[in-house]
């Protein structure tokens, strides 16, 4: 990923957050030649070497499946909040620009099956239940419907060779100006207002 420095992130820890904030990602491959793309949740966990893994799986259905071998070569997206950033906001007239975190995940496939892929499973069902009032877990989950599901899913980590991370918050504007655009975003929508809460961290 382009990422002049100045809009660089380097925290590791407020990186593992926001891709546990925004687990939701984009999951890359290429096939002969052409990117493929799925939409799925990839739960940050840490290996038995003690480092930082990425867990996750697609259906058994999806055409990307051929594309994900032991060793493969995977790019994971994590987009966060982004908005529109107008010049009218600033001190001088400039031009437009947009406002974003985004996160990059490269690694390496390694492929789960059996009791490996089941309790990955139970780990991603009670994550994502825990905040709600009556939480579901995987042993509520009738034993057919459940090895249905297993059979029908391709589960796999991936082992992370490099981050990148871009926390791009109008850096390079002066202080006057860094304070309009918060102003400005601060009556947008929602992913404008956590740019703008975003911004207010640095400053």
């Amino acid at each position: 990923m382009y990422i002049p420095r100045r809009y660089e992130e380097k925290d590791q820890e407020k990186i593992y957050a926001f891709i546990r904030e925004h687990s939701f990602a984009i999951l890359i491959t290429v096939q002969e030649g052409r990117p493929l793309g799925t939409h799925i949740p990839l739960q940050l966990e840490t290996g038995p070497d003690g480092k930082a893994v990425l867990i996750g799986h697609i259906s058994i259905g999806n055409e990307q499946k051929h594309t994900l071998s032991d060793g493969a070569s995977v790019l994971a997206i994590f987009p966060g909040p982004h908005a529109y950033v107008s010049p009218r906001w600033y001190t001088e007239m400039n031009v437009p620009t947009w406002n974003y975190l985004s996160v990059h995940v490269y690694g390496k496939i390694q492929l789960m099956e059996g009791d490996a892929l089941r309790e990955a499973l139970s780990r991603l069902i009670d994550n994502y239940e825990q905040h709600l009032p009556h939480p579901v877990h995987i042993g509520e989950i009738p034993k057919k419907t459940l090895e249905d599901d297993l059979r029908g899913i391709v589960g796999f980590r991936i082992l992370i060779d490099e981050i990148q991370a871009a926390w791009k918050l109008s850096q390079n504007r002066d202080e006057q100006s860094y304070h309009q655009v918060i102003d400005q975003l601060d009556g947008g929508d929602e992913s404008a207002r956590a740019v703008a809460d975003e911004m207010k961290k640095r400053k």
